[in-house]
């Protein structure tokens, strides 16, 4: 079902798939999903995939895909723990301290760029304080990073997801943990992932190519197509994960996707239409 006006000037040169709830559901592959990401590589197509997901590495992400039919190189999949580590390069402070709240992932891609990482419940001298999904999330690390950044350490976070699919239903996303550390401190973090848009203008200059000959196929209205409409991509629900075609008929225009697709089947006949 399309919601919107076709408006594709150039032919797609890419694909971006979110990967919980388009990919896959906690330990279980959706269906197509291995069939449209061949399909769209067998025809030329770059395929790159975007989450907002940051308890594991990039290099991780890598061994799942392979194990569910899809093998992809880590250097094709861009998480918002690595745009984290990217994002405190950035700002010139090489081997500075960050104080982590949040799992093996973001911890290891911070470490990878040259910062340390400190201890739980450690946060002398900490110049940022990085928060992401951490399903071992206490009082003591609330206390901790509310005491570190009212000491002045930037408050930076991998993502708002309030949520994220897994077989059986929902659980409580990384935004939860955002938002309790957000309360104690009174002020908001530096937001990294989706919606905003450094995750994916990192992707696109890696493939060189501009937002208009890319699709992004997501099943969040409010982070993967929020950031295809901002970037000027396209955009594809895909009713497997979070947001339901009620919502995209309702959705407001800046999270109103071009296409609703039931399973990632749908997908290529769209993309069929778009290749040079």
């Amino acid at each position: 079902m399309s919601t919107g006006t076709d408006h594709c000037e150039r032919p797609l040169r890419a694909v971006i798939f979110d990967l919980d709830g388009v990919i896959y559901r906690g330990k279980t592959a959706l269906p197509h999903a291995a069939e449209a990401v061949a399909w769209s590589r067998e025809r030329g197509l770059a395929v790159r995939f975007l989450t907002n997901n940051s308890t594991v590495t990039r290099q991780e992400y890598s061994r799942r895909l392979e194990a569910f039919g899809i093998p992809t190189p880590a250097e094709h999949v861009m998480t918002s723990a690595y745009a984290t580590a990217l994002y405190l390069k950035s700002r010139g402070d090489d081997g500075a301290k960050v104080y982590v709240v949040g799992e093996g992932g973001l911890r290891e891609e911070i470490a990878a760029l040259g910062f340390e990482v400190l201890p739980p419940l450690r946060t002398d001298g900490a110049r940022y304080v990085a928060v992401g999904m951490d399903r071992a999330f206490n009082y003591d690390l609330l206390r901790s990073a509310m005491a570190a950044i009212l000491a002045g350490a930037e408050f930076v976070a991998s993502n708002r997801d309030a949520t994220f699919p897994v077989e059986n239903g929902l659980l409580p996303g990384g935004g939860t943990i955002v938002s309790a550390i957000e309360t104690a401190v009174g002020s908001p973090p530096i937001l990294v992932g989706k919606p905003t848009p450094r995750m994916l203008e990192l992707l696109l200059v890696d493939i060189g190519c501009e937002p208009d000959e890319a699709i992004i196929v997501g099943d969040r209205l409010d982070t993967d197509i929020k950031i295809g409409r901002a970037a000027g991509a396209h955009t594809a629900l895909v009713l497997t994960g979070i947001s339901s075609a009620d919502d995209a008929r309702d959705a407001p225009e800046d999270r109103r996707p071009e296409w609703v697709i039931s399973t990632l089947a749908q997908l290529l006949p769209i993309l069929a239409e778009r290749i040079a």
